[in-house]
């Protein structure tokens, strides 16, 4: 009995901490209640390593009011997830973005109202400017140095990476050109990227895991060019059910 009682206690005295790894998602009513939540988290905890769970304090949230990324829709209402500068939950919301994340969303039948989708349209407040430069170099490198984990276009459009976001449907993001022009600093690129000028050398000690990926700054601005008039990804409207 005491050797049960003190099992008991170390196990209850750990729960906390399992806890506290965990990254809270809050959203509303309408989707915590639907069983969307509890049918996507545990696929992406088992794909990702990264524990994710439903609670209304979470640091991530989901909300109707266009704040963050758009990633599923019910039936007029688009959910957006909104999270903070920090790669796990960056990499909670590529995963939503991806083919994968989407095909998880769109599996999900809830007992009552309509289906989730993760094909919509979002309206864009404007066009984009479109950004001077050598767009053909910009195509050609960005098949060389992105094209084997993203989708570039239809040339690559088989050997991305299925939890990795293509160039069109990043070009959707109202932010899309920021996020390309700071790419070597959002992960996991740090680990294998250098910019000529600008990025500090490898730690010796931590090499590149990868081929590493290696261009100047008239690189990144003729990539820049080619993503600003290639076009968005068209989301679509909300899958028909019968």
């Amino acid at each position: 009995m005491r050797f049960f009682l003190l099992c008991l206690s170390l196990t209850l005295s750990a729960t906390p901490s399992g806890a506290q790894d965990a990254i809270g998602l809050a959203s509303p009513s309408e989707v915590s209640n639907s069983g969307l939540l509890q049918h996507i988290l545990p696929r992406f905890s088992l794909k990702t390593g990264i524990r994710v769970i439903s609670d209304a304090e979470g640091i991530m949230s989901l909300n109707t009011s266009a704040e963050g990324d758009p990633v599923f829709a019910r039936g007029e209402i688009v959910y957006h997830l909104r999270i903070q500068d920090d790669p796990k939950q960056a990499r909670f919301r590529d995963w939503l973005l991806s083919d994968i994340g989407k095909r998880t969303i769109e599996s999900f039948a809830p007992d009552q109202g309509p289906p989730f989708s993760a094909s919509f349209e979002v309206a864009s407040a404007e066009a984009s400017e479109v950004i001077d430069g050598n767009t053909a170099l910009g195509e050609e490198l960005s098949m060389t140095h992105c094209g084997r984990c993203h989708v570039i276009g239809p040339q690559n459009r088989m050997n991305g990476l299925g939890s990795t976001p293509s160039f069109a449907v990043l070009r959707t993001l109202p932010d899309w050109d920021e996020r390309f022009q700071a790419f070597f600093a959002l992960n996991p690129h740090p680990a294998f990227t250098q910019i000529e000028g600008l990025t500090p050398p490898f730690d010796p000690t931590r090499p590149s895991p990868i081929h590493p990926v290696e261009m100047t700054l008239d690189d990144l601005d003729a990539i820049l060019a080619f993503v600003s008039v290639i076009s968005a990804a068209d989301l679509g409207a909300p899958l028909q059910h019968q």
